[in-house]
């Protein structure tokens, strides 16, 4: 499977955090093929003093979805993460690791909805932190 990543922080060393985070996504989930550059901006979806570093990494891994997830948010605590994201509600963070995407070897996108997953991301394309960084990988 591939996957596409995508990665932020706003609290601490972001850019350290960061790097931090793709080796340990190479370590636990799998090959990771490409990254992006930084790309840095606002908090989107709610107010804080502290801009985002955010970048977005290719992964190949046999891994299923589920699997990945549950080793990204090992990931995101084992880094400092101690509050998720619920109902729209976002904070500050020294990590975030989400899904974006899920291709299947034969290189076809995989449709998921579950109460802890959606592939492809819902909100992905809103959001030009993912889509500009994507983009630059794909």
């Amino acid at each position: 499977m591939l996957y596409y990543l995508s990665l932020g922080s706003n609290l601490g060393e972001r850019e350290q955090t960061l790097h931090q985070a793709v080796e340990l996504i190479g370590q636990q989930v799998g090959t990771v093929l490409r990254c992006s550059s930084f790309f840095y901006s606002e908090p989107w979806g709610f107010e804080s003093a502290h801009p985002f570093c955010n970048l977005c990494c290719a992964v190949q891994t046999p891994l299923p979805p589920l699997a990945v997830l549950a080793t990204t948010q090992s990931i995101e605590r084992s880094l400092g993460r101690t509050k998720k994201s619920i109902n729209g509600i976002y904070s500050d963070r020294p990590i975030d690791i989400d899904l974006i995407q899920a291709f299947d070897d034969a290189g076809h996108e995989l449709i998921l909805s579950t109460p802890t997953l959606t592939l492809p991301h819902p909100l992905w394309q809103q959001r030009p932190f993912v889509r500009i960084p994507l983009a630059e990988i794909q």
